[in-house]
């Protein structure tokens, strides 16, 4: 079984967000950008996992960017990944990436495509999905537990009020989230290596951008708390009536 585990490049959660070009862009100037933890800890773990327990004979990461997304490639293959492949585009949109992510991975043989729940920039967690529509492959989101047993992968996946055990047949694409694996640091080992795994650049297909960014909006900060003497229950029965607001 050869796993395809795609991978975002996403800014550092330290990162002060700012925006350009009349807040229609973000401002990556002096931003450092990291693979998407979802994706690294969860979705490249679980695939490592599987490949060392005999499940698996590949496992290679694939990623929509540009060169300078290529630390961040390398990355992943410090931590185990055998080779990796780069859509050379910008990657405008959801939809977008997930059609070149759909069509490499039918083109070259994959039987199992992982992503994280979500990327932490946008929280969309919907290339996944689109992928599974887009290849026709049956699709299960936020997965906490996999494995995998002659061909047949036994799923447990979060659902309102609890979680859900289901059985899929390959191939399929998966949506990773908390439980499926543990964050690995890649040791010195890893990381020469790394420096020789092949990273194949393909020319991006003539996809669909679905979507335009108009404008981005910077989060309120947090606003002041106030504290109130546990014996006042008048003042705090006054504050709700004249300051709580309802979310």
């Amino acid at each position: 079984m050869k796993i395809l585990v795609a991978i975002s490049n996403v800014p550092d959660t330290t990162a002060k967000i700012s925006f350009a070009n009349g807040d229609s862009e973000f401002n990556s100037a002096g931003v450092t950008y990291i693979i998407n933890p979802y994706d690294e800890w969860y979705a490249l773990v679980r695939a490592l996992e599987l490949k060392e327990a005999g499940k698996a004979s590949q496992v290679t990461l694939i990623h929509v960017g540009l060169t300078d997304s290529e630390a961040t490639i390398r990355k992943g293959l410090a931590i185990g990944a055998d080779d990796a492949v780069r859509i050379n585009s910008e990657g405008p949109d959801a939809f977008f990436v997930a059609d070149q992510i759909a069509n490499y991975a039918k083109a070259n043989g994959y039987e199992l495509v992982l992503v994280g729940k979500e990327t932490i920039n946008y929280n969309g967690s919907s290339v996944g999905g689109m992928i599974g529509g887009l290849t026709d492959w049956a699709y299960v989101s936020l997965a906490t537990k996999m494995d995998v047993d002659a061909g047949k992968v036994t799923l447990e996946h979060d659902i309102d009020g609890g979680s859900q055990v289901v059985e899929a047949s390959l191939p399929l694409v998966v949506s990773c989230a908390k439980g499926m694996a543990e964050q690995r640091i890649p040791n010195m080992r890893g990381i020469m290596a790394a420096r020789t795994k092949p990273i194949t650049v393909v020319e991006a297909n003539a996809g669909d951008k679905l979507t335009n960014v108009k404008s981005f909006v910077l989060a309120k900060g947090r606003t002041e708390c106030k504290f109130i003497d546990e014996n006042n229950v008048d003042q705090l029965v006054q504050l709700l009536h004249t300051e709580a607001k309802v979310i």
